[in-house]
């Protein structure tokens, strides 16, 4: 489970790079009862997701030319500039160099070897999301990639993560689940999913992370999601042991997962 004591390996925010700002609030606000607070000068610049008064994530207008709108997922680190040395000896790249925001904290964003983007978060006075773990917030996150080996040797040495693979039901798939090193089984937040380089058409065959955001009827938000012009991936399905999930993209190409817990 992903909670807000974020230690060291675990994720601590999420933003998201949208074309379209007022959109992308907008899509959230109808599909997760998301309220957006606009930061800084303009709305259109960005700000942050609140769920009943506590922030859950970040959105940020897509600059970069040529790239997808996309989730980002950070983790917690204990030191940012040595974590980006850590990406570079493992051979993946440096995609923003560590950077103060103030007494906030200090941030980094990667690439890993295969291409896949993340970003690291080392704390100051800012620690990271206020809600996680329930309804309208992140839940899990997840690695499509087309080298799952390659994918856990690299994390695990730049985040300290360890992996525990369970084979998917109908075999022939094995799942890997993530947990700092540090933590006991209870504290998994992740996993790591291989999957051919044809199946990952999002990113032309690059791996990419993804959030999963609980919700209380996995059906409702999907019927929520394609009202309001976001498509749907895979699913509604059930996942036994899981609970029942859909995977889903939102008006501008952003991807995601809805999962209504088991036992709910």
């Amino acid at each position: 489970m992903i909670t807000t004591d974020f230690a060291p390996g675990s994720p601590c925010w999420l933003d998201l790079g949208a074309p379209d700002v007022g959109a992308a609030a907008a899509f959230y606000g109808a599909v997760l009862g998301w309220d957006y607070e606009a930061m800084g000068d303009g709305e259109e610049e960005g700000g942050v997701f609140r769920k009943d008064g506590k922030t859950v994530a970040g959105l940020g207008r897509l600059t970069e030319e040529g790239a997808r709108s996309a989730w980002m997922i950070y983790f917690t680190v204990t030191d940012a500039d040595a974590t980006t040395r850590a990406v570079e000896q493992g051979g993946g790249a440096v995609r923003v160099r560590p950077r103060d925001l103030g007494d906030w904290g200090r941030m980094a964003q990667f690439n890993d070897p295969l291409g896949g983007q993340f970003a690291v978060w080392q704390p100051g006075t800012n620690k990271g999301v206020e809600l996680v773990d329930a309804p309208g917030s992140l839940s899990w996150t997840e690695l499509y990639t087309s080298d799952a080996a390659a994918s856990k040797e690299f994390y695990g040495t730049v985040l300290g993560w360890r992996f525990d693979d369970v084979e998917l039901p109908g075999g022939g798939s094995t799942y890997s689940l993530v947990t700092p090193a540090s933590l006991p089984d209870e504290r998994m937040h992740g996993g790591v999913m291989e999957l051919p380089k044809e199946h990952l058409v999002l990113t032309h065959g690059r791996p990419y992370w993804h959030p999963v955001f609980d919700v209380t009827d996995c059906d409702a938000a999907v019927a929520r999601v394609t009202d309001h012009g976001g498509r749907l991936q895979m699913g509604p399905e059930d996942a036994e042991g899981v609970g029942r999930l859909a995977v889903c993209v939102d008006p501008a190409g952003a991807d995601f997962v809805l999962l209504t817990p088991s036992g709910r």
